[in-house]
């Protein structure tokens, strides 16, 4: 299982945010610390606010910054929000299926076990667990010009 590079750089926007805690973040200077473009980064920041998990903040003073406590935001709810557009495979789509064996196929039953298996795992993971006390993910994500 691969999770997609939006997954992944929503993830890095939360632990920026996280390792920031209170202050107004540029979402350009967010994108320079992921390594991301300011463009992509700028539709994760959006989906991120629209789903509750960052509080944005227009005009020249403004940026972003989380919306909830870290301990509040869970690791798996985050994936399985920013992964919904995209189905895990073909036949967990019932509109755009085509796959000629999906009625008969048991591997969709196997696949189901193992998503909820991956996600069980990461929905006893928040964002506070992974950035508190570590020291080394804050001083590579810590932005002392706007802090």
């Amino acid at each position: 299982m691969r999770l997609t590079i939006r997954s992944n750089q929503a993830l890095r926007v939360l632990m920026v945010c996280a390792v920031n805690p209170g202050v107004l973040l540029r979402s350009a200077d967010i994108a320079q610390t992921c390594k991301a473009s300011e463009h992509h980064m700028a539709q994760i920041i959006h989906r991120l606010a629209r789903l509750g998990y960052i509080t944005s903040v227009r005009g020249r003073s403004g940026g972003v910054k989380l919306a909830k406590d870290p301990s509040e935001v869970i690791i798996g709810h985050v994936i399985r929000s920013i992964e919904s557009e995209f189905p895990f495979v073909e036949c967990f789509d019932p509109k755009g299926c085509d796959c000629p064996i999906a009625g008969v196929c048991t591997l969709r039953g196997h696949f189901e076990e193992a998503l909820d298996a991956f996600y069980g795992v990461l929905d006893r993971v928040t964002l506070a667990q992974i950035t508190e006390n570590n020291n080394r993910l804050a001083e590579r994500l810590f932005m002392e010009d706007v802090a």
